[in-house]
Formats: structure tokens, C-alpha cells, sequence
């Protein structure tokens, strides 16, 4: 296989608050934030960070969303913690591993090799979890987001590139490459380990991981616009997007 750019993937997939009434244009929050580090030398999962985040703006999960993600609100998001406390927790998570690991990250779309240490970069099934979800939650709350979750690879898109099909959800394309999704559709934890799995059958098979996404300072999605909506209140249309359906994170590419 070529040789990758990053030594390191950490893989994020977020579940958040949702509701199957379309009438219903709540702000999405995360109620789960998992993340799981992936050796991409031999493909060996090596830590993981895992919590349960307590919603503020609607602190009632849906019927509907706990049928989705298996969460439930007394033995989980009630005992999880508010964002802010999740984010704490992940930077230090985060430094551990940097010094346990001597794990760097580059800024935006730099691919050049560093010999002072190991390079990482954030790995997502579309752009939604850090584009969208954890993005306009922290504009709203005012939350100071740690600046390495500002570019990554949207490892869906890559994946139709690489392999010049679409793929039908994560576990279709996890499928179409010979791999049985292991675990719970929906759960935050199994979804990033698959993704993992998948990340790696796809360096296995010659694909080189290259950053697909950097944020700007002040980032609107085109098509938003498009649509002539400002940033603050853009999340409504995500919102809206969530109740057309499960499937609302293959619309946001």
C-alpha cells in the first residue's frame, strides 16, 4: 500500500437530539460523543474516549430518538454531562494520547511529513458531525470549540471517490467491501468503530487518507447561500433536514 500521510485517524460520530415531527424545528445537541484512535499501520484500534452529553435546549429525549440511538434518558444522558464538561474532557483525552503517542496535528490541508512525531487527523461519515452538528451547537452555546476539530476527512466522500460508487449509508458501504457492521446502527461507539474498520480496509487497499474539509473562521456551507440564510440561524435547515428522515446525514455532503 502507499505510504499515508497520517500515522494516526481518530474516527467521530455523534448522535444528537431528533424528533419525527417535522413541525418540530428544534436545535439538534449531542447526547453521545465517541472516539476511537486508529493505528493506520496496522490497523489496530489503540484508545477510545467515550460520553454520554446532557441536552440543555431540550433536555427531553424524543421517542423517536431513543428508538434511533438506543439512548436513554435516565441511565444515560441524564447521568452525562453538559457539552462544555464533554469537550474538557475530550481535550484531555486528547493530550494524553498526544503524550502517550507523541501525536501531532496539521492545520487545513497540510500533507507534509513532520519527523518530530506521529500526524493525526479527524476521520467522519460525512461533514454533519463536525461541519454541522458540533459546529452550530457551539456558535449557540457560545462554547469554545478545541481548533483541531476545524478539518478532517469525510471519509464518505473519499470512499466514493476512491472506489468511484456511492455508497448506501455506512453500512452499505461497509457491505459492498466484504465487511459485516458489527454492534448497533445509531450507536454513536459501534458507528465509529466500523468506520474504523472500513478506514482501514480502504488503506489496505491503496487508498492514501487526505484532509477533505477545512473550516474557515466564519464558514456557511454554500448551498445555505444559496438559500440566503445567515449562520446563526442555518441550523434550522439542518433541523429540518433531520426530520425528512435517518438518513439525514447522506444529504449533507
Amino acid at each position: 500500500s502507499p505510504r499515508q500521510l497520517f500515522d494516526y485517524l481518530i474516527i467521530i460520530d455523534f448522535e444528537s437530539t431528533c424528533w419525527n415531527d417535522r413541525r418540530k424545528c428544534y436545535s439538534q445537541e449531542i447526547i453521545e460523543f465517541p472516539a476511537v484512535l486508529l493505528n493506520t499501520s496496522d490497523g489496530e484500534i489503540e484508545s477510545e474516549f467515550h460520553m454520554y452529553v446532557q441536552p440543555q435546549e431540550h433536555p427531553l429525549l424524543s421517542e423517536f430518538c431513543t428508538e434511533l440511538t438506543g439512548i436513554t434518558q435516565v441511565h444515560q444522558v441524564d447521568d452525562g454531562v453538559p457539552l462544555h464538561i464533554c469537550l474538557s474532557q475530550f481535550s484531555k483525552w486528547i493530550q494524553k494520547i498526544q503524550k502517550e503517542k507523541n501525536i501531532i496535528f496539521t492545520s487545513g490541508h497540510s500533507s507534509c511529513a513532520a519527523s518530530e512525531g506521529k500526524l493525526c487527523a479527524f476521520v467522519t461519515w460525512s461533514d454533519w458531525d463536525l461541519g454541522v452538528c458540533l459546529h452550530y451547537e457551539c456558535k449557540r452555546k457560545q462554547l469554545r470549540k478545541p481548533d483541531i476539530l476545524n478539518s478532517w476527512i469525510d471519509l464518505r466522500a473519499t470512499y466514493k471517490v476512491f472506489y468511484s460508487r456511492k455508497p448506501q449509508g455506512l453500512k452499505g458501504a461497509l457491505q459492498d467491501v466484504g465487511i459485516i457492521f458489527a454492534g448497533r446502527e445509531h450507536s454513536g461507539l459501534d458507528d465509529s468503530r466500523n468506520t474504523a474498520h472500513l478506514a482501514w480496509r480502504m488503506i489496505r487497499d491503496g487508498c492514501v487518507m487526505k484532509i477533505t474539509k477545512t473550516l474557515d473562521k466564519v464558514s456557511t456551507p454554500c448551498f445555505l447561500l444559496a438559500f440566503g440564510l445567515s449562520v446563526v440561524g442555518s441550523h434550522n435547515l439542518f433541523v429540518y433536514l433531520w426530520n425528512l428522515g435517518p438518513s439525514y446525514k447522506e444529504f449533507y455532503c
